[in-house]
């Protein structure tokens, strides 16, 4: 599996992760953040002195163009922002969909503003301490002894620090990155509940039991059967002239067992494919997605088997997510995106159709969050009036 995010390359290859250029990555992301951070304040630190030592006419002039530089700014802010993070993760962020009318009215907006405050102070400041906790601090222990001849304990502290590095680079990069992509990234309703009662989740097992038993019972017996009269029609065939009304009739029912055939391994396909169970979910989605009337674009980086539960869960989902963009939507293409991020798998299906989708508007999305949400996971939409419709799915992996 390709490694999409330096959390995840930290997390699943904790040792190899060092011969990888993702610790330098991670550094250079907290370097030009902290840099940016030192623009920032520069440039939003002077016109604030003016507010202090200046008179009232000048504090008011200066209050005012602080503000229309900060507006101004944020979202050029967070363009770059979008560009660093592929520094730390490889998966591009997207731009939130923009309303129709002023984009001064749209939150993404102003959470745009908002980030480029944070930017300029606190993540900005943290930047630079963790930088100075991993490298900086180092350094001035081992100049202890120079002071205090009994100082070697702290050279060995410092050493320790220095280490460790690479990890607590690489764990605040990512905690900087996975913010600004929940800052910045698409943003949408939450749907459906969080938690699921002991009840339901003991009911929920028992329908997936009784769900295995039927697919069993259809494909080990009803299939099999429509197989074997299949092969005895065949035969039957065989021993009437072409040209009688017989063999007309044989044809014709030869013709409506395969559709019925077809039929029933579609049905059980559904119920348990076998794709699934055999190859993994990436293989399954890609083959439920060439079926998909909407031409679907599958980029998933996913662990060759995931825990049983969340890979049913996942499809099942993926393959609502696409029946309700052929069926509602109106869209011209659309694409599906999978990652699994530490202990947890995040999926999003895109489409450009129309947008509009209402959970209360019998779409399935109610019941895909509710199946979500038994499993753990959370649902998040994002679908304005026009599009595009942005469905996340987070599931757990434990």
């Amino acid at each position: 599996m390709r490694i999409a995010t330096a959390w995840q390359a930290m997390d699943q290859q904790p040792l190899r992760f060092l011969r990888t250029a993702w610790p330098w990555r991670s550094l250079g992301y907290l370097l030009t953040g902290a840099a940016l951070g030192v623009v920032l304040i520069v440039v939003f630190g002077v016109p604030s002195s003016a507010l202090v030592l200046g008179g009232p006419a000048l504090a008011v002039g200066t209050g005012f163009a602080l503000v229309l530089a900060v507006i101004a700014v944020g979202p050029l802010l967070a363009a770059l922002e979008r560009r660093r993070l592929r520094l730390v993760d490889d998966e591009p962020l997207p731009a939130p969909p923009r309303p129709p009318g002023s984009r001064w009215r749209a939150p993404s907006t102003w959470r745009a503003v908002g980030f480029a405050l944070l930017a300029a102070t606190g993540l900005a400041a943290l930047d630079a301490g963790v930088l100075g906790f991993s490298f900086v601090l180092p350094v001035l222990l081992f100049a202890s002894p120079t002071d205090d001849p009994n100082a070697w304990p702290l050279v060995i502290v410092g050493v320790l620090l220095l280490v460790v590095a690479p990890w607590t680079v690489t764990a605040w990069a990512g905690a900087r990155a996975a913010l600004t992509r929940t800052v910045l990234g698409p943003r949408g309703v939450e749907l459906g509940p969080g938690i699921a009662d002991v009840a339901t989740r003991r009911l929920i097992g028992a329908f997936e039991t009784e769900r295995s038993r039927i697919e069993r019972d259809l494909h080990d017996g009803a299939q099999q059967r429509l197989v074997a009269l299949g092969v005895s029609l065949g035969l039957a065939r065989l021993d009437v002239p072409d040209d009688s009304a017989v063999a007309g009739r044989l044809d014709d029912a030869r013709d409506q067992l395969g559709v019925a055939l077809a039929e029933l391994r579609d049905l059980v396909r559904g119920l348990d494919p076998r794709t699934l169970a055999d190859h993994g979910l990436a293989a399954a989605v890609e083959d439920q997605a060439a079926r998909c009337p909407v031409p679907v674009e599958v980029d998933l980086l996913l662990p060759d088997r995931l825990p049983p539960q969340v890979a049913t869960t996942a499809y099942f989902v993926l393959t609502e997510a696409l029946t309700n963009t052929t069926r509602h939507s109106g869209a011209r293409a659309a694409s599906v995106t999978g990652r699994r991020h530490a202990d947890q798998l995040v999926i999003e299906v895109r489409d450009d159709g129309r947008g509009g989708a209402d959970p209360a508007g019998g779409s399935g999305l109610a019941g895909l969050a509710e199946r979500v949400a038994l499993a753990g996971g959370r649902v998040r939409l994002s679908s304005p009036s026009g599009g595009p419709t942005l469905l996340r799915v987070e599931l757990p992996c434990v």
